[in-house]
């Protein structure tokens, strides 16, 4: 099988490094999520590394950095909140992205939902989650958690992440 020929010129490859994985993923547009926690105080964090895994049972994975601040309460959770942001949600997910941030103080709005997991209010939708696997994965772990409720009633359309800025879907 021979390569179909490019209307544009060749480019050289370039050897893998953390800087062209982060070049390649700049192009590709993922939703915005917030990953909660309950633990001695509740914790989260922004991710778009969300995704589903299957759906009989239903299974989402997210990955999350091991010096993050919120990896101690995750790595022993039992259960998990999981919130899609709407696309008017900039400001909540760069407080849930911003290191240091109090992120459960006001303006967050939030309560406690099943499980004692912390749900964030006005999100597209939440799901809680039981944590079934944690896999190492360098600096990161992949956390696998099988849903046990959930909420996909919330109106609006979705926030999301592309060449490192949040941004919404264009008619």
């Amino acid at each position: 099988m021979t390569a179909s020929p490019s209307l544009d010129s060749p480019r050289q490859a370039l050897k893998a490094s953390p800087d062209l994985l982060r070049s390649v993923f700049r192009q590709h547009a993922a939703g915005v999520a917030v990953i909660t926690a309950q633990g001695p105080a509740p914790v989260g964090f922004t991710a778009t590394s969300l995704n589903s895994v299957a759906a009989d049972p239903p299974l989402i994975s997210f990955g999350v950095g091991t010096g993050s601040s919120s990896w101690p309460v995750l790595a022993e959770a039992e259960h998990i909140g999981v919130h899609i942001l709407a696309e008017d949600q900039q400001e909540l997910a760069a407080t849930f992205a911003r290191s240091g941030a109090d992120r459960f103080s006001p303006p967050t709005r939030w309560r406690t939902g099943p499980e004692g997991v912390p749900l964030l209010d006005g999100v597209l939708a939440w799901l809680v989650c039981r944590v079934v696997a944690r896999v190492p994965a360098a600096d990161h772990r992949i956390v696998l958690g099988q849903v046990v409720a959930g909420d996909p009633a919330g109106t609006g359309r979705p926030l999301l992440y592309h060449q490192g800025r949040f941004n919404a879907l264009r008619d």
